[in-house]
């Protein structure tokens, strides 16, 4: 995942630590990280909603991230 420190947002305390929480033991280094890969994911889904689908290697990349998070 690039690492692109261009903007900032601004989450809610209790959304950042219940991300916080949730990603403790994951492979996801930091809120920041978690908060990108989640906002890729839904402009990704919303993409494939227009062209068709994920490929092969994204639906193993996306399991492979949801299982390091217990589902």
């Amino acid at each position: 995942m690039t690492e692109n420190k261009g903007r900032k947002v601004s989450l809610p305390r209790e959304l950042f630590s219940r991300i916080a929480e949730r990603i403790a033991g994951s492979e996801f280094g930091s809120v920041d990280e978690y908060v990108v890969f989640v906002l890729e994911e839904v402009l990704r889904a919303d993409a494939e909603d227009e062209s068709g689908g994920l490929s092969p290697e994204e639906d193993e990349e996306i399991r492979r991230r949801l299982t390091s998070l217990g589902y």
